[in-house]
């Protein structure tokens, strides 16, 4: 699911890049490898319409000729770096807590200032930067959207939510302005503004239930 933090994307990009380096001392076996390291890197930091394929080939060390083999269009690529990414993340059901509130909580952690730029959620620059442009990428990011908020539904429900529809909602949207916000001002309190919230909104759902 969701939950993608910017301190989660700097350490994918990490491992990104050592799996790109490892994979180029195996030659041809390890292109795919390089090319999808390659082009999660460069979308990510860079911006998808930013990155072109030639720019996608040079970094990962192989012709555009080979790139076009494992990845027939740019549009793929995208799609798949998306579906590499959601593989990471983790689902809210199962995020490290000790019960419903403290994984819903776990989703609104104050990023710390001085960890570098924030560059917010990777499928929401995905759906900005596709729209009308990838309609298949701009679908991808919809259906994961929609499972994100279903998956905090379904927490609120387990957390006694006497509406946890309207909660899981309301929390879902939270998340989303705060992402967004940050990264537009690159400034963490907008996270912090919608944790504080987000105990609120719990708090009357507990007490209303």
């Amino acid at each position: 699911m969701e939950y993608v933090t910017d301190e989660l994307m700097d350490r994918w990009i990490s491992m990104a890049e050592a799996t790109r380096v490892d994979s180029s001392r195996q030659g041809g076996r390890g292109a795919r490898d390089r090319i999808l390291a390659s082009a999660a890197e460069l979308f990510y930091v860079e911006g998808i319409n930013a990155t072109g394929v030639d720019l996608i080939a040079s970094h990962a060390q192989v012709s555009k000729r080979t790139l076009y083999k494992y990845f027939p269009s740019k549009t793929e690529l995208v799609e798949q770096y998306l579906a590499f990414v959601r593989a990471m993340v983790t689902d809210p059901r199962e995020a490290d807590a000790d019960g419903p509130r403290e994984r819903l909580m776990v989703l609104f952690e104050v990023p710390q200032p001085g960890e570098g730029r924030m560059r917010g959620c990777p499928f929401h620059n995905a759906a900005v930067e596709a729209a009308a442009v990838m309609p298949e990428v701009a679908n991808f990011v919809h259906l994961q959207k929609q499972a994100f908020a279903g998956a905090i539904i379904e927490v609120c429900r387990d957390y006694g939510a006497a509406d946890p529809e309207l909660l899981g909602q309301q929390i879902a949207l939270l998340y989303e302005g705060a992402a967004a916000l940050s990264t537009s001002l690159d400034d963490p309190q907008p996270w912090a503004l919608a944790r504080r919230t987000v105990e609120k909104l719990l708090d009357d759902a507990r007490t209303s239930s």
